[in-house]
């Protein structure tokens, strides 16, 4: 008998425990339900997200009597006087850790003039970073903090398998509204982005994810929260329409900044040219995307692969070159030893090719500003100031310019001196060399060209 009643008793325990334990059950199990692939991507990886918050260097306010007076002369009558120094310009933006020696990946216009760099993580210890390597043309930079204890980080995914209506999220700062998060869709794919009149960037991830002034080098998430692109720009004056930098873009740009604190990007010795509707109709072509082939320079890394001059360029590693633009923007992101696979229709057939990005030989400039410009310059002497009754004191004198080259097009002549490269002021042949060189990574080259008293810029596209 007291064996049975143990035993009910036993049984009731286990009843009454069950009905206390229930709720706390159920609400388990609810929670475990809602812990959607989003809630899971935001927990591992909110952590590596971080707040960036710079200062520009502050502007010391100028001495009104300097003019007049001097220095040392206020100085000695205004003892107690200390010009005010104006407060550098603040500014608020997102990035992330992408290694556990405290690397941060985030777009180059947050740190930008940046004298002093802030860092603060979810967990709110603060860091004062400092840079590694900017590279304006693709807005990306990488910044350091160092910590002796371990730090989150978030492994750089792929974004060659994106799919347009695939859910992705963002993690940021708007506003300074630390670590919130947003989602939404791919909304495209390749979307380019007019900069200027001449200037444009393709190859960005279209998203409808809410990205606010802070948002920017934040990373952008899919649904399993891998890292697939770097948030960086919204469309004006509209709502939900925001561009994320691809991670595979960035890689390699990563890759450079972290060992060299520069993008090292090589030379493919090529120039190419847009799609007319005569040349659609010229090539037989049921399509205008893609890119002529007008020249190859000598002893170039494209020389040496299976393309050839009139062909017509179509992929970059699998993806579609729209024009000119298209063309250089995804050039732009290879660096030296890349290997690049090119895509490209010959007498109607396709073809592909890989081509090694290569450093320009030192010793190649000269020629190259022969092959590409069509000038020769020399620096600028006593006899040729007498010579071509020169009114310019610093730069290099053109002494040839061939009539059917881009610089004999645009109207340069022996005489001319050339002054800047690409907003680099050129002194002598070393200067002008060193500049064509860096120049000859893009497709247009801007010169402040001097002749008698005045000076005018001209865009070359060679």
């Amino acid at each position: 008998m007291k064996k049975l009643l143990s035993k009910n008793n036993a049984i009731i325990a286990v009843v009454i425990t069950s009905f206390i334990l229930l709720p706390f059950q159920v609400n388990a199990l609810r929670q475990f339900e809602r812990r959607t692939p989003l809630v899971i991507a935001v927990e591992n990886v909110g952590p590596a997200v971080v707040n960036i918050n710079t200062e520009e260097a502050p502007r010391q306010a100028r001495n009104p009597f300097r003019g007049f007076m001097g220095d040392e002369l206020f100085k000695k009558y205004f003892k107690n006087y200390s010009p005010p120094n104006y407060r550098g310009k603040r500014s608020l933006g997102s990035g992330v850790l992408i290694d556990p020696r405290g690397y941060i990946l985030t777009n180059e216009h947050v740190i930008a003039r940046a004298q002093n760099i802030k860092i603060t993580l979810i967990d709110k210890r603060e860091f004062s970073a400092r840079l590694i390597g900017a590279d304006k043309q693709s807005d990306l930079a990488i910044v350091k903090i160092t910590s002796d204890k371990p730090l989150p980080f978030v492994k750089m995914g792929h974004s060659n398998d994106l799919m347009a209506g695939e859910t992705v999220l963002a993690i940021g700062n708007p506003f300074g509204l630390q670590h919130t998060v947003t989602t939404g869709i791919i909304s495209a794919l390749n979307r380019t982005l007019p900069v200027s009149k001449n200037v444009s960037y393709s190859g960005f991830i279209q998203v409808d994810v809410p990205i606010n002034p802070g948002n920017s080098g934040g990373p952008l998430l899919n649904i399993n929260g891998e890292l697939i692109g770097i948030n960086t720009a919204i469309q004006q004056n509209a709502e939900g329409i925001g561009f994320a930098i691809p991670i595979d873009k960035a890689r390699r740009i990563v890759k450079d900044l972290i060992e060299f604190g520069q993008v090292r990007r090589g030379w493919l010795g090529v120039s190419v040219q847009n799609l007319t509707d005569d040349l659609v109709r010229l090539f037989k072509l049921s399509h205008q995307y893609g890119v002529l082939v007008t020249k190859i320079f000598k002893s170039s890394p494209m020389e040496k692969s299976h393309i050839q001059q009139g062909d017509i360029l179509v992929t970059i590693d699998g993806q579609e070159i729209a024009n000119k633009s298209s063309y250089q923007d995804k050039i732009a992101s290879y660096t030296i030893n890349d290997v690049i696979r090119f895509g490209y229709i010959r007498n109607g057939k396709a073809g592909k090719s890989k081509v090694l990005v290569s450093a320009m030989p030192k010793n190649y400039a000269g020629d190259f500003a022969k092959e590409w410009l069509g000038l020769e310059v020399k620096n600028l002497s006593k006899n040729l100031a007498r010579h071509y009754r020169l009114m310019a004191r610093e730069g290099v004198v053109v002494v040839s310019s061939s009539p059917n080259s881009a610089s004999g097009k645009i109207g340069i002549s022996p005489g001319d001196v050339i002054r800047q490269v690409n907003q680099n002021t050129i002194t002598n042949k070393k200067d002008f060399h060193e500049a064509l060189m860096e120049a000859g990574k893009l497709s247009s080259i801007l010169l402040l060209v001097q002749r008698g008293r005045s000076g005018y810029y001209v865009t070359l596209e060679p």
